[in-house]
């Protein structure tokens, strides 16, 4: 069977070293496993997320997005750009649709990439691999290769705001979108329903700022999932999965609670369904120790 060929921008927090290695990791075997080939845009750029809300203006902003769609055109043309981070995914979406839809910033913003001998033309589109997965390789398609089932684990999904808000994935609610929960299901673990955090945000933005509200917020993701009986919560978003699973000990220090939820992500879980070991699933990067599911990799 041929592979479907993805433009991939990994994004800085998947870097070796960086906090969401270990979601890289697992990404690379999921998708061979299902025959998606992904294909690193070279030379990429940060998209500019974490800081491009600043004072630098709207045209720096889409002008970094817009320097990475174009790169996609010049060496992997007729591939969409896709990213596994939904803070990436809403950048050089936002960017590539505020282009379209405004001449004038798209010849601003080619104005600027001419520095570089760049040109944007338009032709690309910018998807979460979520999106992928769901639409071109379908729940059956995810079900397919599951050699492992992950019978008996309990998990509570937890999408967050940046996959859920402003785009979400189409089709689903922004209330109580399913998509997750139905990944969930086709590795054979239980997804929990009736949890209600699951699609607050965890506060990351307020994690420095404002680090009581952040772990009220934390805290209440974690507790909802122990209340509903959940072995771990499992994310798309690495800003999600950092934030839940590094600040438990902090509030655990702070308020005396014994919280330790493992946090994992939904390619962690497929990667081991699909027969992959705890190593090739990145479990070994975790800070909370995925125990249950390690022990299913191992078998």
């Amino acid at each position: 069977m041929a592979k479907k060929n993805y433009a991939f921008y990994p994004g800085c927090s998947s870097q070796k070293g960086s906090s969401a290695s270990n979601f890289a990791t697992s990404i690379g075997v999921m998708c061979e496993k299902l025959g998606i080939q992904l294909n690193e845009i070279p030379d990429w750029n940060c998209c500019g997320a974490s800081i491009g809300y600043g004072e630098g203006g709207l045209l720096p902003r889409l002008a970094i997005s817009a320097r990475n769609l174009a790169l996609t055109e010049q060496h992997l043309p007729g591939q969409d750009l896709v990213s596994g981070c939904p803070a990436c995914w809403l950048s050089t979406r936002e960017t590539a649709e505020k282009l379209h839809g405004s001449g004038s910033l798209m010849a601003e913003t080619n104005e600027a990439l001419k520095e570089v001998a760049l040109n944007f033309k338009g032709t690309v589109k910018a998807r979460h691999i979520v999106e992928v997965l769901i639409e071109d390789i379908g729940f059956a398609g995810m079900k397919a290769p599951v050699i492992k089932s992950l019978d008996g684990l309990k998990i509570a999904g937890y999408v967050g705001c940046q996959t859920n808000r402003p785009f979400g994935i189409a089709g689903e609610s922004f209330e109580n979108p399913q998509y997750l929960d139905k990944m969930i299901e086709t590795v054979g673990a239980e997804a929990i329903g009736g949890y209600e955090q699951k699609v607050t945000c965890c506060g990351g933005a307020l994690a420095f700022s404002e680090p009581d509200k952040s772990q009220k917020q934390i805290r209440d993701i974690v507790e909802s999932a122990y209340d509903h009986g959940a072995d771990m919560i499992v994310t798309p978003c690495q800003l999600c999965q950092a934030n839940v699973e590094v600040y438990q000990s902090e509030i655990n220090k702070k308020q005396g609670t014994k919280l330790a939820m493992p946090v994992v992500y939904y390619s962690q879980l497929m990667t081991v369904a699909y027969g992959g070991s705890a190593k090739d699933a990145g479990l070994d990067g975790q800070l909370i120790r995925a125990g249950k599911l390690e022990q299913l990799a191992g078998k």
